[in-house]
């Protein structure tokens, strides 16, 4: 982060400490502990090496929201003159992504008026950032961000959490720190090796967490990337209610994308006593669309409003470890290692059995050949006895011509010598 960017933090605290405007209600003015919080803009990481614990219990409390979007890029020291810079000069180009970012703008949260008209600025900001985003440039914290994701769906749900708090310069700026640096990229690059990671820890913490559960999961052919992809995705913001949505960025700016791992325990855990009762399908749609309901106050004729400290504590109480989840990343690894030595072993089967069956080929070709050989040798063979056979034939015949022209001369001449005999006398 810029060093100047705290004086900037605390100057703009001053001033909406000055400007109840800010301010969604009276009340949330006169809640706002300024000495505390005016004490974090100061000095954010020294305030958080001094006062860890008390932090943390805070940001658990809830940001407040004339602050949040301050606080954000405090916790992710993501302010920087330089790449605000840089992301204007952006704006001037175009981006290959630029039909996908359009088409996709409408359907982000398309009931919220700072997105609903298609000409305003909620828009135009939500495109603004995901194009510079999609642009290849240069910079020491992310050279070129990013070449590999470019334009995702999902993305626009994450950017536009953000700029519901800040100036999009701001917003591109912490994007692009939750993509470097809180490993958000690897959700979203070719083959999504971070989510498939995710998915394979999230799997485990379910089987050791709620065993139950996992187990009705498996024999109803449920999986995990069926409903969570999303929730890792766009850190629940792609269904979620939007003041819950915040606070899962507060605690994920604060503790980083593992805490989303809290918060897919805590809803699973809440809604277990129903979810082991339904059957597939119902078990989908109810993920899909039912899951937050267990946190939500319907009050007749009113906005239904949500639990959200609730669900924060509930998250909060899930023992999830470090250590853990290094654990299952290990597994993860050794899984995929095995894999890819079974899929090398596969490619060398198989292409052993290529040469073998081109070697068998080349064999039956031979052997075709041979055959073709052999069944000319022995038609010919046949038609040489054949000729033999008619040959010996014409020889008896020649033969007993013979004899029998030997025998008719045999008879003429012993005719002649008879007759040739002179008479006996009397």
């Amino acid at each position: 982060m810029n060093i100047g960017s705290n004086g900037q933090f605390k100057e703009e605290f001053t001033r909406i400490q000055n400007q109840r405007s800010n301010f969604s209600s009276e009340e949330e003015a006169e809640t706002i502990d300024w000495e505390f919080w005016g004490a974090v803009m100061a000095d954010y990481h020294q305030f958080a090496r001094d006062n860890a614990d008390k932090l943390a219990s805070a940001i658990e409390r809830g940001i407040p929201s004339s602050l949040r979007g301050m606080m954000w890029q405090l916790m992710a020291a993501s302010k920087d003159p330089d790449l605000e810079t840089e992301y204007a000069k952006l704006l001037k180009e175009s981006s290959i992504h630029e039909k996908s970012i359009i088409r996709d703008l409408g359907r982000t949260f398309p009931h919220h008026d700072f997105f609903q008209d298609g000409q305003g600025i909620g828009q135009e900001n939500l495109f603004n950032v995901l194009k510079a985003y999609s642009l290849r440039v240069n910079h020491p914290l992310n050279c070129r961000y990013d070449p590999d994701v470019g334009y995702c769906q999902g993305l626009p749900f994450v950017v536009a959490v953000l700029l519901l708090n800040m100036p999009d310069e701001e917003a591109f700026c912490l994007l692009v720190r939750l993509m470097a640096t809180y490993g958000l990229r690897g959700h979203f690059s070719p083959e999504m090796p971070a989510l498939q990671l995710r998915l394979f820890q999230f799997d485990r913490l379910l089987e050791e967490l709620l065993p139950v559960l996992h187990v009705h999961f498996l024999r109803q052919g449920i999986k995990s990337s069926m409903y969570c992809s999303q929730w890792f995705l766009t850190m629940f913001s792609y269904r979620f209610p939007l003041d819950v949505v915040f606070r899962i960025y507060d605690n994920v700016l604060a503790t980083g994308i593992e805490a989303i791992f809290g918060f897919s325990v805590a809803l699973l855990q809440k809604n277990e006593e129903t979810l082991l009762k339904l059957k597939f399908d119902d078990i989908v749609d109810f993920l899909r669309n039912k899951l937050f309901d267990a946190y939500k106050v319907q009050i007749e004729g009113q906005e239904p409003t949500y639990l959200a400290d609730l669900f924060v504590r509930d998250a909060a109480m899930v023992r999830i470890t470090p250590f853990m989840l290094d654990a299952y990343a290990h597994e993860y690894q050794d899984s995929v290692r095995e894999r890819e030595a079974h899929a090398i072993e596969m490619d060398n089967l198989r292409n052993i059995n290529r040469n073998l069956s081109n070697q068998i080929k080349t064999l039956e070709s031979s052997l075709a050949q041979l055959n073709t050989e052999h069944c000319d040798i022995v038609k010919e063979l046949v038609m040489t006895r054949l000729t033999n056979e008619e040959l010996e034939g014409e020889l008896v015949r020649y033969k007993l011509l013979y004899a029998d022209l030997m025998h008719q001369n045999e008879d003429a001449g012993s005719s002649h010598r008879l007759s040739a005999q002179p008479p006996r006398r009397r």
